[in-house]
Formats: C-alpha cells, structure tokens, sequence
C-alpha cells in the first residue's frame, strides 16, 4: 500500500476522532479551571493534614502521619466544638426550616402589596453575613441594644444583660442572628415549590371535603418532600462550615461555649498558624459531613422507592 493510500485510509478514521472529541474540547477550559481552583488546593489541604506545616516554624512541613488525628482524639476544645456544632447546626437548621415554611405559606396567597413583601422578606438574604453578626452584636448589647431591655420588661431577665457574655446563653445569640439571616432561603426555595403545585388537586380535595390540614398534609407535604430534603441537606452543610457570626459576634467565646468546628478551624489557622492541626480538623468536618449527606441521600432514595 502506497503512503499516498495509507493517507487516505486514515483520514476517516481521523474525523471521527476530531468529532468525538469535540465536546470534550469545548468543555477543557472548564475543566482546567476547576482543577486548579477546587482540586488543586482541596489535595494540597488533605496532604497538609499529614504533615507538620506551622508559619512560625520555618523548621516545619516535614510528614509526621497520623499524628494530628491522635492529638485531635484528645483534644478537649475540639470535641467541646464537635458538639457545640450539634446544637448550632441543628437548632438553626430547624427554626430556619420552620418559619420559612410558614413564610412561604403565607407569601403564595394573593394579596395586595405581596411583590413589596417579598422583596422585604428577602432582604436579610442580601446582608452580609460580616454585617449581619456586627449588628446582632450591636443589639444584644445593652449599652446601645434594646433586646436585652425587652426581655427585662417582659420578665424574662432579672437585668439588662447581654447574652453573648453568658456561658449558658451565648449560643442563643449567633443562632438568632443565623436564622434571622437564612429564613429566606428556605422562603424562597418552598414558595417557588409550592407554586409549582397544581391548584385543581386542591379544588378537588376541598370539592371532597378535605380540611385545609387534610390538604396540607395530603398534598402540600408530598409535593414539597423532594425540595425539602434538598434544601435541608444544603443548609445543613453549608451551616456546619459557617463560621462568620460565630467569629463576629463571639469569636467561640466565652470559655468557647459558641466555639464550633468552622470557627475552631479559623482560629489554628489563622490565629495560630498551624495549618497542618487545622487541615486535620477539616478533614474530619469534611468526613462526618460527607456521611451525612450520604444517609439524607439514602433516606430519600429509600422512601422514593417505597411510593
């Protein structure tokens, strides 16, 4: 066979590679990109979890192993954080869940001045979370607060007090301030599934005499499942690693009663400088979230299959 044949032969063969390979070659960029923003720094984190890696000590980033994981079972004021973090997770979860239903209810009925009430209900999402936690702060302070002076003249404190000072308070203060800030997420996502609902299953239930908790329960609730369990896995995730409030308006304090994992990361890595401790403090938020998010997963496939 002549080259000038041979030539010919692979031509075909040569276009078909070219047209296959197109799609991939349009989408290489994007590609690269999240390898060198996201990939890149994720392996470089977990690899400084096994070395010795301090600012302070030009002597370090030799590989010690698992040697921060040991110290980390021991740590007093990690555990203290790991459960700190329980609480601050899903006690702001849940109220943020909670009253953005109910906020979502109300919104998807007709009423005059509704497009202006939204835009005020979603205004919280639009604050930075910096600002948000300064002016929290600033309200629960009682030099130029009124929260506290309320709760006086209602009973519930014997004084003025601000309750981020208070040990057995403190946590309250952030998880106000949380909720406050991320009720229109959950507004937003469950008015935009509630919409989406027919209205002719609700005639129809009403037609057959259905209470409106009949409805809800029947109807509503099927119908929002799906964005529920999406909405509460993301929150849930995103809240365990926000730190913000929590650096803003307690900064762990006191005694590290507000202190959580996120913010117990920030400060070995950025107040101490070790960043090979916080890398190892990472990962195993990074674990025990990745679990999570596999069980509400399952959770949901299990009951998909049951209907």
């Amino acid at each position: 066979m002549t080259p000038d044949v041979t030539s010919r032969s692979r031509a075909p063969l040569m276009r078909r590679l070219a047209i296959a390979s197109e799609p991939y070659l349009y989408s290489a960029p994007a590609f690269f990109l999240i390898v060198a923003v996201m990939l890149v720094p994720l392996v470089l984190g977990i690899s400084y979890a096994f070395r010795d890696v301090q600012l302070l000590n030009p002597f370090s980033g030799g590989f010690i192993g698992l040697d921060h994981f040991r110290t980390l079972s021991e740590d007093q004021a990690f555990l203290r954080a790991l459960k700190n973090t329980l609480w601050w997770t899903g006690a702001s979860v849940f109220f943020q869940f909670v009253f953005g239903l109910i906020l979502a209810l109300l919104l998807d009925k007709p009423f005059a001045g509704r497009g202006l009430v939204q835009a005020l209900v979603f205004l919280p999402w639009a604050v930075p979370t910096f600002l948000a936690g300064l002016n929290w702060a600033w309200l629960f302070n009682p030099v130029i607060g009124p929260i506290p002076h309320w709760l006086y003249a209602l009973g519930i404190f014997s004084e003025p007090n601000n309750i981020l000072s208070d040990p057995h308070m403190a946590m309250w203060g952030p998880i106000i301030a949380n909720v406050w800030w991320g009720i229109p997420f959950f507004a937003i996502t469950m008015l935009a599934a509630l919409q989406s609902i027919p209205r002719d299953l609700y005639e129809a239930a009403a037609i057959d005499g259905a209470s409106g908790l009949q409805r809800f329960m029947s109807i509503t609730l099927p119908f929002l499942a799906p964005t529920i369990a999406i909405t509460v896995l993301l929150r849930t995730v995103w809240i365990a690693n926000f730190a913000d409030l929590i650096v803003v308006m307690t900064n762990g304090g006191p005694a590290d009663r507000t202190q959580i994992v996120a913010s117990y990361i920030f400060t070995q890595a950025f107040k101490r400088l070790d960043f090979g401790y916080a890398s190892a403090i990472a990962l195993v938020l990074l674990g025990l979230l990745l679990i999570y998010s596999m069980l509400i997963v399952l959770l949901r496939q299990t009951l998909l299959n049951k209907d």
